[in-house]
C-alpha cells in the first residue's frame, strides 16, 4: 500500500500512521493506491477513509462488469481494461476508485496471478508519473480520477489499435487464398476478433458508467460530472473505434469462410463426378469380368463390346457434367 499526499507543490510518500493527519490538511488530498487487497487495507477504508461496507466488499472481490455507487461523502466506481495473454486469452484488469472530498483511494485486482503487479498498475503509475514531473498538477480527488479515467481510455484504445495493427497481415493471407490449413487462420481471425469484443464490450459499459454518473443528482458535485461528461466522450469513441475495426474484421472473416466453402463445395462437385463416371463402369465389370477374362479363354469380342460401352457411358457423364459447370 502506497499513501501519498497530493498538493500544488507536488507528490510526497507517508506512511500509513499519517493517513488520518494528511486528511485533515487543506491544502491538498491523500491518494492511497492499493496493489492488492490485503486486511491492512481492509483496516484502512474500514477507518480513517470509512469506506461504506459494500464498497470493501467490492474491492475485496472480482467484480466482471463496471459499476457507480454515489454516498454522501464518497463515489465509488469500477472500470475495467483489456491485456492481451498467451494463446489468445485476455486478462480483464480491474480498477477500483473510491473517490472522496478529500481522498482518493485506489484498488487494482484482484487479478490472475500470470499477470505481474507493473501491467495491473500501468494506469496510476502513469499518472503518478506526470504529477511527480509536473505535467499533472489535479487539484482535488475528482481530478486525479478524471485523469486515471482518461488512462483507462487510452489503455483500452491501444489495445483496439493494436488488434488493427494484426489485421491487415491476416487480410492478405486471405487474399492469398491459401486453402492447405484454413482451421489455423480461421483460429486466428477469431481470437482477434475476441480480443476486439473484449475492449469494445469494456468501453461501452464504462461508457454507460460515465453517462450514469453525469445524470445523478445526489451526491456527486458539478466538478465531477463534467469529468464524467467527457470521460464518457472518450470511452464513447473508444468503442467506435472497435466497431469500425470488428466490422472490417468480420468482412475478412466472411470473405475467407466464403472462400472455404466454396472450395469445398467445388471438390465436392469433382468427387461426385469421378464417383458418377466410375460408377457405371464398376458395374459391368462386377457383372462381366468374371465371364470374359478367364484362364482359358477370353471373350474378345464381348470385352471389346463391354470397354466400348465403358468409355461411351465415361465421355457421356463428362460432357454433361462440363455442361454443368462442375469442372
Amino acid at each position: 500500500m502506497q499513501v501519498s499526499f497530493v498538493s500544488a507543490d507536488g507528490i510526497t510518500d507517508h506512511p500509513v500512521t499519517d493517513l488520518e493527519a494528511l486528511l485533515t490538511r487543506t491544502d491538498g488530498f491523500a491518494w492511497v493506491d492499493v496493489p492488492d487487497w490485503d486486511p491492512e487495507a481492509e483496516a484502512v477504508l474500514a477507518g480513517p477513509i470509512r469506506a461504506h461496507p459494500l464498497v470493501r466488499q467490492a474491492c475485496a472481490e472480482r467484480n466482471f462488469v463496471p459499476t457507480v455507487h454515489a454516498y454522501e461523502h464518497q463515489l465509488f466506481v469500477i472500470l475495467h481494461t483489456a491485456l492481451a495473454g498467451e494463446g489468445g486469452h485476455v486478462h480483464v484488469l480491474e480498477l477500483d476508485m473510491v473517490v472522496g472530498d478529500n481522498c482518493l483511494v485506489t484498488v487494482h485486482g484482484p487479478r490472475n496471478p500470470v499477470v505481474s503487479a507493473e501491467a495491473a498498475s500501468e494506469e496510476t503509475r502513469g499518472v503518478r508519473a506526470r504529477v511527480e514531473g509536473g505535467r499533472l498538477r489535479p487539484g482535488s480527488p475528482h481530478d486525479l480520477a478524471y485523469a486515471i479515467g482518461s488512462a483507462v481510455a487510452r489503455r483500452q484504445s491501444a489495445a483496439v489499435r493494436q488488434v488493427a495493427t494484426r489485421l491487415p497481415p491476416m487480410e492478405e493471407k486471405v487474399m492469398a487464398a491459401d486453402f492447405r490449413r484454413p482451421e489455423d487462420l480461421l483460429e486466428q481471425l477469431f481470437l482477434v476478433r475476441h480480443e476486439l469484443m473484449t475492449s469494445r464490450t469494456m468501453a461501452a459499459q464504462a461508457h454507460d458508467i460515465q453517462a450514469r454518473i453525469h445524470s445523478l443528482e445526489r451526491f456527486v458535485p458539478e466538478e465531477a460530472k463534467r469529468h464524467a461528461r467527457d470521460l464518457a466522450e472518450q470511452f464513447e469513441r473508444v468503442r467506435n473505434l472497435a466497431d469500425g475495426e470488428m466490422q472490417f474484421l468480420v468482412g475478412v472473416i466472411d470473405l475467407y469462410q466464403t472462400r472455404v466453402t466454396t472450395k469445398m463445395t467445388v471438390a465436392m462437385e469433382r468427387l461426385a463426378v469421378i464417383a458418377a463416371i466410375t460408377l457405371p463402369i464398376t458395374a459391368i465389370a462386377s457383372v462381366y469380368g468374371m465371364n470374359l477374362i478367364v484362364n482359358n479363354e477370353t471373350h474378345v469380342g464381348q470385352l471389346v463390346i463391354v470397354l466400348g460401352i465403358m468409355a461411351v457411358i465415361s465421355l457421356g457423364l463428362l460432357r454433361w457434367a462440363h455442361r454443368q459447370g462442375w469442372w
